[in-house]
């Protein structure tokens, strides 16, 4: 969602997870609370993790839930629980918590 998210705010940005689905489809109830609010799900695909490499991004972010990436330079937590197997609410819940993340990232990112 975070990728989708910060798109739809007009930056670059990729997600990957530990827990990308081998299908190519993201995670429907991610999909259905995107696309809730406007935004465009056409390209999302899953990724894993091992597929970042560090030095193609400017920031690392990590959504939490318990993940430790030891691999990856990881600039900042936001402890955000996994959607992952829950309502549509937990996932509405997730995105605009995301959103919300996302803002105050690039919002500090244009300030520096």
């Amino acid at each position: 969602m975070a990728e989708g998210i910060a798109r739809y705010l007009g930056h670059e940005a990729a997600s990957a997870g530990t827990h990308a689905s081998e299908s190519d489809r993201v995670a429907e109830f991610a999909i259905e609370a995107l696309e809730e609010v406007g935004i465009d799900t056409s390209d999302l695909r899953p990724k894993k993790i091992d597929t970042v490499y560090p030095g193609d991004y400017d920031a690392i972010i990590s959504m939490g839930c318990g993940v430790s990436c030891p691999s990856l330079p990881i600039d900042e937590d936001w402890g955000l629980e996994d959607p992952h197997g829950g309502e549509r609410e937990v996932y509405r819940k997730t995105r605009d918590a995301i959103r919300i993340l996302v803002s105050n990232l690039i919002e500090s990112c244009t300030d520096a």
